[in-house]
């Protein structure tokens, strides 16, 4: 069908783009004779309509003619006559009207599939970017406004989903009966963060709608490292650390889940249960494990998925053991099948990749239908990772970061986050928040406090509130304040009587400032204060002579709202 072009540089534009496409991971194009036929015949048709115009600009149009009918011929959602009607418009038009023309085409080809297991929403590559056209709200808006499982329905009002596979057969399954779903969580720290949180909030919906949720600790991936959104190895862990991590994570599900065997359990089948999937991977036989599993991967796959593809790009090392990630993550959606019956893998988008490939393992392994969700990766208005700030991780265990600063950054919650905010992290009715929405200027702070209330009281119970309150308004007020709430290090007498510690390392492990160098910043800013007087010695030691009128604390102070407490002991 070449024959009917007669233009040598449409068939090299053709040529480059198919090397392209292909290169670059596009999904797999479905290509049959009779399309061909029709494309290479409307080719010839704007070929012929093209000898009205000058040579130039010929070449300019035909070029960007046989690239949009290209692109519309490797999409499965696009037929021969979609591909004439846009070509040629592109064949006419200006240079800019092409370029738009190949704007509103692209999208359409970054959501297409071949696994038989998925729903179009599914692709062959995990996402690290919350990318609007390959959200599910804009991909499924029509089968999500049919959802009738609660579950489902409370994850789209709130806007916790990005990616579903199969979303109206997930449905319906839900809507059956009780069903397990499985989140994991690598043991990588002593404590989660508050960028896990969302994960937790789901997981909580889910129990509360009537099914059975599953926290796997992942005691035995942590050995290997996620290697998703990182430039470099992770670093090694013992196995005594990775079981110290397991042990502080654990800690924190219980405050959000009812457990089998608890005092909170309920004694059904919605009771939550916590597996470590050390247990199955540290027994696992390299090569019979090669043999049955590893030839239902391919590395053709593998390089598709963005982590790799980010990694290599970067020209990053990346090791054959983080290689293999994937691969036991897949697994594990397997085996908690197999042993649970859990049909639902939760995560973030940024697993995406890794979740599918667990779908189709277990439709490849054990004939069953298998489901990933995904939610967006939360990042606030002004772009940066939900649960750091300049001082450091929110940590969700009340030994690393006390009730207060928890509440304190909640209510420090930009204006353009909080409302969304309360929508995800708080089980605030959507009717009180769309109330809290229509406040404006100074009174959206009211809103903050809700959120800043309502998350505390999720986390460490209602009973911290009233002792939080108090030391916001005495600080603020200038009054004589309770110090209970607020972070507090223990020193001796004899370091008091003696040459006392410098302020620098008093801010440091009151996690006041992020550094030395941090620190020093504080004081040279006029923002450091020892009970209120500002500290303008960057090399200033607290002494015993500082704790005057029989006092055996000390309130120390890192601006408006942060401050902490220096006890003597003893």
């Amino acid at each position: 069908y070449a024959t009917h072009i007669t233009s040598f540089s449409l068939i090299r534009y053709l040529s480059v783009l198919a090397i392209r496409l292909f290169l670059t991971g596009v999904p797999t194009f479905e290509l049959n004779l009779a399309k061909l036929r029709k494309i290479a015949l409307s080719f010839h048709h704007f070929y012929l309509f093209g000898n009205t115009f000058t040579k130039k600009n010929m070449k300019l149009t035909m070029s960007t003619a046989s690239l949009s009918a290209f692109l519309l011929m490797a999409s499965s959602r696009w037929s021969a006559t979609s591909a004439f009607s846009i070509s040629k418009n592109s064949f006419v038009n200006s240079r800019s009207s092409s370029r738009n023309a190949w704007r509103s085409v692209s999208p359409s080809l970054s959501m297409s599939t071949t696994a038989e297991s998925t729903s179009t929403t599914a692709t062959n590559t995990d996402v690290t970017k919350t990318d609007e056209s390959s959200s599910i709200y804009v991909q499924e808006a029509e089968a999500l406004a049919k959802v009738k499982s609660p579950f489902l329905q409370v994850m789209r009002d709130r806007g916790f989903l990005h990616q579903c596979t199969n979303l109206l057969e997930l449905d319906e399954k839900l809507s059956e009966k009780c069903q397990a779903a499985y989140l994991g969580f690598d043991a990588t720290a002593d404590s989660l963060h508050v960028g896990s949180l969302l994960q937790i909030m789901i997981l909580r919906h889910y129990q509360k709608s009537g099914h059975k949720p599953i926290v796997l600790i992942g005691g035995g991936t942590s050995k290997i490292g996620d290697p998703t959104g990182k430039d470099e190895s992770r670093v090694m862990l013992t196995e005594d650390i990775i079981a110290q991590n397991a042990a502080g994570i654990s800690k924190v599900f219980a405050k959000f889940l009812n457990f089998e065997g608890t005092d909170s359990a309920t004694d059904d089948e919605t009771d939550a249960i916590m597996v470590n999937n050390d247990d199955w991977l540290s027994t696992l036989k390299y090569l019979d494990f090669l043999r049955d599993y590893g030839s239902q991967f391919t590395i053709n796959r593998m390089l598709s998925f963005e982590s790799v593809k980010q990694r290599l790009d970067r020209e990053a090392p990346f090791s054959f053991l983080e290689f293999n990630y994937m691969i036991l993550q897949a697994y594990d959606f397997l085996e908690l099948y197999r042993r649970h019956n859990a049909i639902l893998q939760l995560g973030g988008s940024d697993q995406w990749g890794n979740m599918i490939s667990g779908t189709e393992l277990g439709r490849k392994c054990e004939s069953a239908q298998l489901f990933a969700l995904t939610a967006p990766l939360i990042t606030t208005s002004d772009g940066k990772k939900m649960g750091k700030t300049a001082n450091g991780a929110m940590w969700l265990n009340a030994d690393r970061l006390s009730e207060y600063d928890y509440w304190q950054f909640w209510r420090n919650t930009s204006d353009d986050d909080v409302i969304r905010f309360l929508k995800l992290f708080t089980e605030l009715p959507l009717d009180e928040i769309a109330k809290l929405e229509q406040l404006k200027g100074a009174a959206i702070n009211d809103a903050k406090v809700v959120l800043a209330d309502e998350a505390t009281a999720m986390l460490h119970g209602k009973e911290c509130l009233a002792q939080i309150h108090e030391t916001t308004k005495n600080m603020f007020s200038g009054k004589g304040e309770s110090t209970d709430s607020l972070p507090r290090i223990f020193v001796t007498q004899e370091e008091m009587d003696g040459e006392g510690i410098g302020f620098l390392d008093l801010f440091l492990k009151l996690e006041l400032a992020t550094s030395k160098k941090d620190a020093r910043r504080l004081i040279q800013g006029g923002g450091a204060k020892l009970e209120g007087e500002k500290i303008t010695e960057e090399t200033g030691r607290l002494t015993a002579a500082d704790f005057v009128d029989g006092k055996t604390e000390v309130t120390l102070r890192a601006g408006k709202k942060r401050a902490g407490v220096v006890e003597i002991q003893g």
